[in-house]
């Protein structure tokens, strides 16, 4: 459905590229063509003329064909705007697989471990945690290990935390993930990937000795998505710990900008950066403290490990190492990093006044 809905919005764009080579050319003066926008209610509407030409489409579930229409809508509306590129097929040998469907007249309904979803029935599955508030959708999804998870989204009503009036800078590193201002020792990395990386390169030179698209293969791909699925679950879980954690303790959080698309270029630390994840435990960061009532502030982080918390005196010589600060200035001793986290929430209590 997806595919063949993007197929026919490409034909009906084709004209206009193929006025514009004219126009390239210098067989036309201006392009004057005005190409056809992608509606999303006119592609709704047509599901029902599409089924009676593609009989196995009755199979899906309806609602689950239309919630495909409308986040194609959201991919050209985006596209429209330039913020990312044109949608493009999507390939059934994908191993990442999910479909979503939406929550209309009791059609979606849960009892113990047994949940009803359309055209499906009841299905049981292993629940992870109660379901709290009203049901909006439900997105089943089939990941590169072959398990199949369930997600589902509901509204509900989260009670802001208690102010504990505790502000805190944080400085992201690599021998140590964060190091606080408030003097607390340093949160170690995870080293999730380091510790399984022998053993995911040893699966993966086994798979690489396999024959493509055999039983052998196949088998032996799945080992290999499962000791990445090992990892990322593991650091998903120790980045939710410490998020959770900061939340709690601080109403106001101060951390660095970091640029980490481009940091990542260095090809001498791109997989140091890369198992670290300083963009997603932002992330965390950023939606917990919005759920709960708390705010956090990133700052640019140029200089910080440079300028001295007690004078404000900035210059290279102020770092005499790595690991030690000492202001050229006014003498002031500190860890370089613990100083960077005082100077980043510095700038953050400025920045908001």
């Amino acid at each position: 459905m997806f595919n063949f809905i993007v197929e026919k919005q490409k034909d009906k764009e084709a004209y206009w590229y193929i006025v514009e080579e004219m126009v390239q050319n210098g067989q036309l003066p201006t392009n004057n063509w005005k190409g056809e926008f992608f509606h999303k209610n006119k592609s709704i509407k047509a599901l029902v003329e599409m089924k009676e030409h593609y009989p196995f489409l009755k199979e899906a579930d309806s609602i689950a064909l239309q919630k495909s229409v409308e986040n194609l809508s959201d991919a050209y509306s985006r596209y429209y705007e330039k913020q990312n590129e044109a949608p493009r097929f999507k390939s059934k040998k994908n191993k990442l697989q999910s479909y979503t469907t939406k929550y209309v007249n009791n059609n979606i309904d849960i009892k113990d471990n047994y949940i009803k979803l359309p055209k499906e029935g009841w299905v049981k599955f292993s629940k992870s945690r109660e379901v709290e508030g009203r049901i909006l959708s439900v997105t089943i999804m089939r990941n590169p290990s072959g398990k199949y998870y369930i997600s589902i989204c509901t509204e509900v009503d989260i009670e802001p935390l208690p102010k504990t009036n505790q502000s805190i800078g944080i400085d992201m590193g690599l021998k140590y993930f964060a190091v606080l201002s408030n003097g607390d020792d340093p949160i170690r990395n995870s080293k999730c990937f380091y510790a399984l990386e022998e053993k995911l390169a040893k699966a993966q030179r086994i798979l690489s000795g396999r024959t493509i698209g055999g039983s052998n293969w196949n088998k032996q791909r799945i080992k290999v998505a499962r000791i990445h699925e090992k990892i990322a679950n593991a650091r998903k879980d120790y980045l939710d710990k410490i998020s959770t954690n900061l939340v709690k303790s601080h109403d106001f959080i101060a951390i660095e900008d970091l640029k980490v698309a481009d940091m990542v270029k260095n090809h001498h630390l791109a997989k140091a950066i890369s198992e670290v994840s300083w963009a997603d435990f932002r992330n965390m960061l950023e939606y917990k403290a919005e759920w709960y009532g708390k705010k956090v502030v990133a700052v640019n982080p140029q200089y910080t490990s440079q300028t001295c918390k007690k004078c404000g005196h900035v210059g290279k010589e102020n770092r005499k190492t790595q690991a030690d600060f000492e202001c050229f200035a006014c003498g002031h001793k500190d860890n370089a990093d613990r100083n960077a986290s005082k100077n980043i929430l510095k700038l953050a209590l400025s920045q908001v006044g």
